[in-house]
């Protein structure tokens, strides 16, 4: 019997009598919820996958699909199917959480996959609450890696119970037993709970899509994966008796939709055109409207359906004004579903209106006000981001987890046609119960070469760090684990690549605030500024070269107080870039000069942030990056000085 043929014989043998007081109201709720929970039927799981970033999440999820029949067997099929943005497909990361579904002998697996960064980790946090079951994924070369504890602890703080999957077992240079060891070690150090402990072990290639329980199995598929997830991942246990209830996770726009909300039904049902309200974490209401559209997740699409139930992941559109964290819910519900607290940001940076001699003809959206909009959009999508400003409302404070996640906002803002100044990265003190000053601490895991450990080491003392371990990473390999404050980490990347010859590998993940370390020196060298505005010329660079390394080619537009090079010294220098070679009739032998220009050192965005001095900006447009000063007239400068 369907539901509103259900419905209808309730309503005709409904006493009617009553209808001489012409008015009767039915609770909808109380009618329609023991109909639903004959539709509830539908088996399925939801899960979670964790990892260290590159440690093969998405390619697993890639031969999850492939294997599970979401494609057809002759369809052509790109790799990293879930990173469908263009940052995330030319990083080669995950930034943004998102969930997909399969289908697998009847049964429905939700599957979330998650970003390995240690600058997204907001968006593992706030994911989880959606999952029964998580799959952590470990390399069997790495192991357990800085962002594999974070999320291990994230996880396991949330009562889920992992299954361990050791990844990539078929490198070469793998160390199974090892890494096994290491991960119940991280299991006893994090304060795992006895059936948390008796977590299962499998082994795969996510690449080739094989996963065995024991190394000697034939290695033919992943069917020993979705067995595991059946047997071990619980099924949603929400109470389909109460009123309709969803917490939103993740906030999603569709061009046809508009605003879509992203998250995990905790109770009871609901169908499309029902009414509905949004209550925050105070049980305060901040929206109601009529759903006008539900879906749920089906391989890469959104499948529109009638209603959904208890335990489903579903995307919902009709609400303009709810948000992360709230709760969607009937109108009867009055209290909130509890959200878990997100790690506040560690890091913040200062975003301006460009005023630069170039401003305006770059981009289209130069305004404080369209600034403004947006990065109040960013801090209400992303709970890892936090939003503050002046009191003339045009200097905006942003706050993240570290220079990645920075980089990646303004990088994204710059594609959208803006004209930004962002300020150099710092980080956000605190003070304790005492006065003290506190300062983020994170932890600094660096494999490399034996040869350069020493060199590194030096590196990080001066940084203000501490050495917590050394161990051997394997033949002619060294692991070093730190201390490290924050602070410290800024701009070290690109040194730390020149120290070990571009073959050491550094992972960093917060640890905590604890007590200030005192001054860090920071750049050694001074810049060199340029004078004039107008093209740069050949002759002029070729002069400049011996007083220091350039960052701009021939007939590159620049202005006062752009900063063209670095300076060999620890001062800066200002020059003119346009002083071109006078011209005579007279040619003597000998003295015209092979104009042979050193390339220019190019900078990533991520970079320049990291390079700055607290004096200067980085300008960021549409279609250029520029290094300034803060006060770009050379007068004002020396007087502010």
């Amino acid at each position: 019997m369907c539901i509103r043929d259900s419905i209808y014989l309730e309503l005709i043998i409904f006493p009617f009598n009553c209808i001489e007081n012409k008015i009767f109201q039915i609770n909808s709720f109380s009618i329609l919820n023991y109909n639903r929970k004959l539709t509830m039927s539908r088996d399925l799981r939801n899960l979670a996958i964790i990892a260290h970033v590159d440690h093969g999440k998405t390619t697993l999820i890639d031969s999850m699909m492939k294997q599970s029949g979401v494609f057809r067997d002759n369809q052509s099929v790109d790799e990293r199917l879930m990173d469908t943005g263009d940052l995330e497909k030319e990083r080669g990361i995950t930034i943004l959480a998102k969930p997909t579904s399969i289908d697998w002998k009847g049964i429905t697996l939700n599957i979330i996959d998650t970003p390995g960064h240690a600058d997204f980790g907001g968006e593992v946090e706030r994911v989880l609450g959606m999952a029964d079951g998580v799959i952590l994924l470990l390399d069997a070369s790495e192991g357990p890696m800085p962002q594999t504890k974070f999320v291990l602890a994230k996880a396991l703080k949330q009562n889920l119970l992992p299954i361990v999957v050791i990844n990539k077992v078929d490198k070469k240079d793998s160390r199974i037993d090892k890494v096994v060891d290491e991960v119940f070690d991280l299991f006893i150090a994090l304060e795992a709970n006895d059936n948390q402990l008796d977590f299962p072990i499998l082994y795969s290639s996510g690449r080739d899509g094989w996963c065995v329980k024991d190394l000697n199995d034939e290695k033919q598929n992943l069917d020993p994966l979705f067995e595991k997830i059946i047997d071990y991942v619980s099924k949603p246990k929400n109470d389909h008796t109460k009123p309709f209830a969803m917490l939103a996770s993740l906030l999603d726009f569709d061009p046809y939709l508009g605003r879509c909300l992203i998250g995990k039904v905790i109770q009871g049902s609901v169908k499309v055109n029902e009414y509905v309200k949004a209550i925050n974490l105070q049980n305060n209401k901040i929206d109601s409207g009529r759903l006008t559209k539900l879906l749920r997740f089906q391989g890469m699409k959104k499948i529109p359906v009638d209603e959904v139930f208890a335990g489903d992941i579903i995307c919902i559109a009709g609400l303009n004004q709810a948000s992360v964290s709230d709760t969607i819910c009937n109108e009867i519900v009055e209290k909130a579903i509890l959200s878990t607290p997100i790690d506040p940001p560690s890091m913040a940076v200062t975003i301006t209106v460009n005023d630069s001699e170039f401003a305006g003809t770059e981009g289209k959206k130069v305004t404080s006000t369209l600034i403004r909009t947006r990065l109040l959009a960013e801090a209400e999508t992303n709970v890892a981001v936090t939003f503050s400003e002046n009191e003339n409302k045009d200097a905006f404070e942003i706050g993240g987890r570290g220079e990645l996640q920075l980089g990646v906002l303004i990088e994204t803002m710059r594609r959208e046609g803006y004209e930004i100044n962002v300020s150099r990265p710092r980080v956000l003190f605190k003070k304790n119960s005492k006065g003290e000053k506190l300062e983020p601490f994170e932890e600094v895991t660096i494999d490399l070469d034996n040869e350069f450990s020493s060199t590194v080491i030096d590196s990080m003392n001066q940084r203000k760090s501490e050495l917590r371990e050394m161990k051997s990473g394997g033949i002619g390999k060294t692991r070093l684990i730190f201390k490290a404050p924050s602070r410290g980490l800024i701009g070290y990347q690109s040194q730390f690549l020149t120290e070990t010859k571009g073959t050491g590998v550094l992972n960093r993940v917060f640890d905590d605030y604890d007590n200030y370390k005192g001054e860090i020196k920071g750049r050694r060298n001074g810049v060199l500024i340029a004078t004039e505005k107008g093209e740069a010329v050949s002759f002029a660079l070729f002069n400049l070269q011996s007083r220091g390394a350039m960052f701009i080619d021939p007939k590159t537009k620049v202005y006062k107080g752009m900063i063209v090079g670095e300076h060999n010294r620890d001062n800066d220098l200002e020059v003119n870039v346009l002083k071109g070679k006078k011209l005579t009739n007279v040619r003597a032998s000998g003295s015209d000069q092979a104009i042979i220009l050193t390339p220019p050192r190019k900078m990533t965005l991520e970079q320049m942030m990291a390079y700055m001095a607290d004096d200067e900006l980085l300008e960021v447009t549409p279609m250029s990056l520029r290094l300034r000063k803060k006060i770009l007239l050379s007068h004002l400068r020396k007087r502010a000085s």
